[in-house]
C-alpha cells in the first residue's frame, strides 16, 4: 500500500509540475502584447530560444557526442526552430482563435505517432478525448466571424505537426545526459535555426529596449523557455507522450483566463462550456493513464551448498 501510494503521489506531482509550463506558455500572449516591441514575433522567439539554451549549455558544461549531434538538431528543429516559425506565420495570417484550434488537434497526432514509433496503442479513450479537447478549445476561442487563409492554415497545421513530432521523438530517444543539458541542445539547435530567418524577415533587433521591453524577454527565456522547456522534456521522459500532449491544452484556456482577469474581457457561455470540457478531456486522460507496476520483488536467496567432507579446498 506503501508503495502505490508514493506511485500516485509522485505521479501527480508529475503531472502538476508538467501541468504547469503550457499554462506559462498560455501567459506568452498576454506578456507579448503588453511588454514587447510590436511586430517582432520572430525576435521574440529567437530571444526566447538562444540565450536560454546557451546558459544552460555553460551551465551543465555538456556538449552532444556521436548521434546526439544530429538527433538534438532535429529535435531542437521540431520542438522549437521550425514550431516557433511556423506558429509567427499562423499567428501573423490567422486570426487567433483558428490557430489555437488547429494546435488542439495536436494531441491525435501524438497519439498517432506514438503508435507508429512507439508500439502505443491507440484507444477509443484517447480519441475521444482528443475530439472533445480539440471541440472544447473550438468554443473556447473560435469565433463565428474568423477568416481563414490558407497559408495561415497549412502553417498551423505545420506547427502542430512538427511539435506532435517532436514530442514523441523526444520519447524515442533517451538522451544520455541529464534532462537540463538536453533541453540547453535543443534550444541552442532551435535558435541557430531560427536566427538567420530573424534578421532576413524582421532585421536587425532594436537599438533601443525599455526596460519592460527587457522584462519580457526576460521572462519569456528564463521563465518561458530555460525552466518550462527543462519541465516539459522531463514530464515526457516520465509521462506518456499522449498524457503531456494532453496537458498543452491547458495553454489556450489559461490564456483565455489571463484575458478575462487581466484585460476585461468578456466570457461568454459557450466559452465556459469550452473550458469545462477542455478540462475535463485532461483530467480524464491524466487520472487513467497507465500506471507504473510494481518492482518485482527480489527472489529468495539460494540455499547454500552443502559441504564436502572430501576434496575441498579453500581460495586464498
Amino acid at each position: 500500500m506503501r508503495y502505490f501510494t508514493l506511485v500516485l503521489s509522485n505521479r501527480t506531482a508529475v503531472i502538476l509540475v508538467t501541468a504547469a509550463v503550457p499554462s506559462v506558455w498560455g501567459s506568452t500572449y498576454l506578456v507579448t502584447t503588453e511588454l514587447l516591441p510590436p511586430g517582432r514575433p520572430l525576435l521574440a522567439a529567437t530571444i526566447r530560444a538562444l540565450p536560454a539554451g546557451l546558459a544552460l549549455v555553460a551551465i551543465t558544461r555538456r556538449l552532444p557526442t556521436g548521434d546526439w549531434w544530429w538527433r538534438a538538431t532535429v529535435l531542437g528543429a521540431l520542438n522549437i526552430g521550425a514550431f516557433f516559425a511556423l506558429l509567427f506565420v499562423a499567428a501573423y495570417r490567422l486570426p487567433g482563435g483558428v490557430a489555437a484550434t488547429v494546435g488542439a488537434i495536436q494531441p491525435l497526432m501524438v497519439a498517432g505517432f506514438a503508435a507508429l514509433l512507439l508500439a502505443q496503442r491507440l484507444t477509443l479513450r484517447v480519441g475521444l478525448c482528443a475530439v472533445a479537447g480539440f471541440a472544447g478549445v473550438s468554443l473556447l476561442v473560435l469565433r463565428a466571424n474568423a477568416q481563414i487563409d490558407t497559408l495561415g492554415l497549412t502553417a498551423a497545421l505545420g506547427g502542430a505537426i512538427s511539435m506532435a513530432l517532436g514530442v514523441v521523438l523526444s520519447k524515442r530517444w533517451t538522451p544520455p545526459v541529464p534532462v537540463l543539458a538536453s533541453t540547453g541542445w535543443q534550444l541552442v539547435a532551435g535558435g541557430l535555426l531560427l536566427l538567420p530567418v530573424t534578421l532576413l524577415v524582421e532585421g536587425a533587433p532594436p537599438a533601443h529596449l525599455t526596460l519592460e521591453n527587457t522584462l519580457g524577454y526576460a521572462y519569456l527565456a528564463i521563465v518561458g523557455s530555460a525552466i518550462a522547456y527543462t519541465l516539459w522534456f522531463r514530464g515526457i521522459s516520465l509521462l506518456s507522450p499522449t498524457e503531456v500532449t494532453f496537458l498543452g491544452l491547458l495553454s489556450p484556456l489559461v490564456a483565455t483566463t489571463l484575458g478575462w482577469l487581466v484585460l476585461d474581457q468578456r466570457l461568454t457561455p459557450a466559452q465556459v462550456a469550452g473550458a469545462v470540457t477542455v478540462l475535463a478531456s485532461v483530467i480524464i486522460v491524466q487520472t487513467t493513464g497507465p500506471r507504473p507496476q510494481p518492482a518485482a520483488a527480489a527472489p529468495p536467496p539460494a540455499a547454500p551448498e552443502p559441504a564436502h567432507t572430501t576434496g575441498a579446498h579453500t581460495r586464498g
